[in-house]
């Protein structure tokens, strides 16, 4: 059953390198700006990863400009995990931290078994396979979660 948006959501990942920077830009891209949206990491020690980059691009999501960040790092700037409707894990550690972070607030956290595609493909069309895979997950539970698409994608 298509839920109503949140008025925000934040997803996670490891590194906010690949899964949670895809989700983010391509939640952005489906359902406008009615909804804040941003996304973290466990840690924040990559930069965005090329082939998050490039699958996304292939579908109209810009993920460049994005700068990685952690859950550390969104509490020195400030950032109140509370002020969230909805925070999605992307992968189990993702999970258990945020988890622990908001055990004291009303908050809804749910975990997307999304596959990590880093490390995954020999060749640079296997790693681009692998990548569109992942891309193609986040875009699943997004719309079954929240139904088609508002913009053109």
């Amino acid at each position: 059953m298509v839920q109503e948006l949140p008025q925000s959501v934040l997803f996670c990942c490891d590194h906010n390198a690949v899964r949670s920077p895809m989700a983010e830009g391509i939640m952005k891209k489906f359902y406008g700006t009615d909804t804040y949206v941003q996304s973290a990491g466990v840690k924040s020690d990559l930069e965005i990863d090329g082939f998050s980059i490039a699958v996304c691009d292939e579908i109209g999501v810009e993920l460049a400009r994005h700068r990685t960040r952690s859950f550390d790092e969104m509490e020195q700037w400030g950032d109140d995990l509370s002020s969230f409707d909805l925070i999605v894990a992307l992968s189990p550690a993702s999970q258990r931290r945020a988890l622990e972070l908001t055990r004291v607030f009303h908050l809804e956290v749910v975990y997307w078994p999304i596959m990590d595609p880093t490390g995954l493909g020999e060749t640079r069309e296997a790693k681009l396979e692998a990548y569109r895979q992942t891309r193609d997950q986040i875009i699943s539970h997004l719309t079954e979660r929240w139904g088609d698409p508002r913009s053109e994608t």
